[in-house]
């Protein structure tokens, strides 16, 4: 049977933990925006309209005075950005870095949690991929292999900051506001790629693509002020929150573990089927997620045929739906457990929808390419039902393992973050073998986790009492 979890209520939207859910929603802007930097930025890296150099080099001709002339100084960087031959292979490798980075640190970077905090660790992550988004242009110019290298020690960046999120969350949100919290924080993600597959585009054209990467960069490093001072790894600890709150949290998280760290029991992890069902559920969700986010904006502009401004603003329109969805289903999903819906039906529900809606709409995309309007609705609806998954599978390791010490056990279940290989671009029938191929998988990540998946907590996550003598 599901754990009622205490009905005793908190603060709610003007308390620190929502405060939390915030700045962390503002990390996850900045994380994705960085990752996306590139996918709207390489339109112009590419342009084949524009003459080629080698392939590495710039198409820019010789440097003009520009300190004679300072007004035309940003018309003739952009004019003079560097364009390169990366052929739609090289492009995929580029593209498909960053996540093989993140898969490489998923769990070392959850022990080093343990040891240094999360909040150093997602802090951590976060500076170090924003600078290497700084000397991402400088990169390029140096040649693909650099290029390449960055974008994967960012993704090993970017792993350590997603990492500390799960612990943060196991300390911070009771029970029944985890769907709600962790929605609002996740959100940040659909926001960020909002935001720049809408402006990114205007950037390029304005003032030349190496900006694109040169401004969310700089932001990045304003957010990580902002975490280091704010963010503390528990409340316990954190000198500015309520005693009321403090004791609402600690009250609602009282049947959990927060016992020192002890040995991760890797094969009774190995043989629990409902962390696989969480695995199999990441995997084939993020499939499809990397998918849209990285390749979207390639799609829309080789398929509909649209320059880099509007393929940009186009792209950005799936994130509003994604944005919204995020939050409104973890306020749906807490007020159905409010009104005593057993906790796995709840998480089930949403990961069918999240996994089922956005399979259907990717399948009919081949059939519907003619189709302007058609195209872009289901674009649209594919990111916005796909993230309502994070009411469902992608909280659930926090149900089967909410000791306060989890950092180790639930980077196993997030390891399943990346997955798809990178398409071939250059045909109808590429297009069409990587949506079906996206659809497939997500089925059979749902058929898995319906089957396997629980919300009781794990023998192996339970604290077992030391008999001393």
């Amino acid at each position: 049977m599901d754990e009622k979890p205490s009905r005793r209520k908190g603060p709610d939207f003007c308390s620190l933990r929502y405060g939390l859910a915030l700045i962390m929603h503002f990390s996850n802007f900045t994380m994705i925006t960085q990752r996306v930097s590139l996918s709207i930025a390489i339109i112009a890296m590419v342009n084949s309209t524009q003459q080629h150099g080698q392939s590495n080099a710039s198409s820019e001709g010789p440097p003009t005075d520009s300190l004679s002339n300072p007004s035309s100084s940003i018309e003739e960087f952009r004019t003079r950005a560097s364009v390169y031959e990366w052929s739609p292979e090289t492009q995929g490798i580029i593209f498909s870095s960053i996540s093989y980075g993140i898969i490489l640190t998923l769990i070392p970077s959850g022990y080093l949690a343990g040891i240094f905090g999360a909040k150093q660790m997602l802090g951590a992550g976060l500076l170090i991929s924003s600078l290497l988004t700084l000397f991402t242009p400088s990169a390029a110019d140096f040649g693909v292999v650099l290029v390449i290298a960055i974008r994967a020690v960012q993704g090993m960046a970017q792993g350590m900051a997603w990492t500390g999120q799960f612990t943060i969350w196991a300390k911070w949100a009771p029970p029944l506001e985890r769907s709600k919290l962790t929605s609002i924080a996740g959100s940040g993600a659909a926001f960020g790629s909002f935001i720049i597959l809408c402006v990114g585009g205007l950037i390029s054209q304005a003032l030349g693509w190496p900006f694109i990467f040169y401004i969310f960069g700089s932001i990045g490093c304003v957010c990580c002020l902002l975490w280091f001072t704010v963010i503390y790894d528990d409340p316990v600890h954190h000198p500015c929150i309520s005693i009321r709150e403090k004791e609402h949290i600690m009250t609602s998280l009282a049947h959990q573990s927060s016992s020192p760290r002890r040995s991760v029991p890797i094969k009774a992890m190995v043989r629990c089927l409902p962390l696989w069902a969480i695995f199999m559920g990441f995997f084939s969700h993020f499939w499809l997620c990397t998918i849209i986010i990285t390749y979207l904006p390639t799609y829309i502009s080789s398929v509909l045929h649209v320059n880099i401004r509007d393929s940009g603003v186009l792209s950005s329109l799936p994130f509003i739906a994604a944005s919204s969805c995020t939050i409104l289903g973890g306020q749906l999903a807490d007020f159905l457990l409010s009104r005593d819906l057993r906790l796995i039906t709840v998480r089930k529900l949403f990961s069918s929808l999240g996994l089922l809606l956005p399979s259907l709409c990717a399948a009919a995309l081949p059939f519907v390419a003619s189709s302007y309007m058609t195209t872009i609705i289901l674009l649209i609806l594919i990111p916005g039902t796909s993230n309502l998954c994070d009411s469902g599978f992608i909280i659930n390791p926090l149900d089967i393992a909410p000791s306060q010490n989890n950092d180790k056990y639930l980077e196993t279940p997030v390891c399943g973050r990346k997955s798809s290989q990178s398409p071939i671009l250059d045909s109808v029938s590429g297009w069409r073998n990587v949506f079906f191929l996206s659809a497939a998988v997500n089925m059979f990540g749902l058929v898995f986790y319906i089957t396997f998946g629980q919300a009781e907590i794990q023998d192996w996550a339970k604290e077992r009492p030391i008999t001393r003598l």
